[in-house]
């Protein structure tokens, strides 16, 4: 038998060929394992058939737009391995460990990001992957909003916006959230997420609609659509001009969720809740110029898009 020389090319192909367990030849080669093959020695193919990437990255959804959640999946092969490193476009998001040496995190998107072509790094078992991933346009519509007189000039507070802010900021290793999110309230969807707004005739610059509104009648319940800790709660004799009557549920690993205008509120801060508990009820506190509820669901204090969370959840 004439053996081929290492300056000769490998075929397509012809490496799985050659671990084929029907080629009698390779049987006697693999006994001896010193026989050349192709240039190189039966143990150094098996150990490059065998190999396997340490570190697999999965990004989902497979076709993002603006406003969706991208869900980086990292796999590695020890179950002792360090917390992989992620890097978004925007800078680092932490990873959080979901089983089965698995990680995973997640990068918000906005109408106000870049829409094109994103690159993700992932270093992790002293490996890099850098994932380019195209995140498509959106259009948004825009809508003119009348604040009745009274409500016009509300500018909201220093106590609001900080304990707001400082709300949206959490990211608390547990995962309390399960699968897909329920709808919050049975009223219909009147506003939806990501429509820019001229306020009494004046172009909201930066401005995008943060969540989903459902006009739900006044008193109606308000369900919380995943499990949390509510972690916020504010209301508008305390100062909360904006937001009105207020609740804010941790579900943990920086996704958080508010529950604006509530003309009642039926938790306090600290309680754990699970999905379909009522927290509260639709009502027209704060900025609203009628009852209904507005839901907003923020990624590392982002707002982004809730529906696809109702359909899909993130893992």
């Amino acid at each position: 038998m004439t053996h081929l020389h290492s300056s000769n090319p490998i075929a397509p192909g012809m490496l799985g060929w050659l671990f084929q367990g029907t080629n009698p030849w390779l049987k006697q080669q693999v006994k001896t394992k010193t026989a050349p093959v192709l240039g190189l020695t039966v143990s150094v193919l098996l150990a490059l058939a065998n190999s396997v990437q340490a570190l697999q990255v999965q990004v989902k959804p497979e076709n993002p737009q603006l406003g969706d959640t991208l869900s980086v999946v990292i796999s590695t092969d020890a179950s002792n391995s360090a917390t992989p490193t992620v890097i978004s476009p925007d800078g680092p998001v932490p990873a959080f460990p979901i089983g089965g040496n698995r990680y995973r995190a997640m990068i918000p998107t906005t109408p106000l990001t870049q829409a094109g072509r994103w690159e993700i790094r992932v270093e992790g078992e002293g490996e890099t992957r850098n994932i380019a991933v195209w995140v498509s346009d959106r259009e948004f519509p825009t809508q003119s909003i009348w604040l009745p007189p009274g409500k016009d000039d509300i500018e909201g507070t220093d106590l609001e916006f900080d304990r707001v802010d400082e709300f949206k900021k959490l990211v608390t290793p547990e995962k309390f959230w399960n699968g897909a999110f329920l709808r919050p309230n049975d009223g219909p969807i009147t506003t939806i997420y990501g429509v820019r707004r001229y306020y009494n005739g004046v172009f909201a610059d930066d401005y995008y609609h943060r969540g989903v509104d459902y006009a739900g009648p006044e008193g109606s319940p308000v369900m919380a659509p995943a499990a949390g800790r509510i972690a916020l709660v504010g209301r508008e004799s305390e100062g909360f001009e904006i937001h009105g009557n207020v609740v804010g549920i941790d579900h943990g690993q920086g996704l958080t969720s508010l529950y604006l205008h509530l003309s009642r509120i039926d938790v306090k801060e600290g309680d754990m809740v699970q999905a379909g508990q009522v927290i509260g009820a639709v009502g027209t506190t704060g900025a609203s110029t009628g009852p209904h509820l507005h839901w907003g669901l923020y990624v590392h204090g982002q707002s982004i898009d809730p529906v696809p969370w109702r359909y899909e959840g993130v893992e």
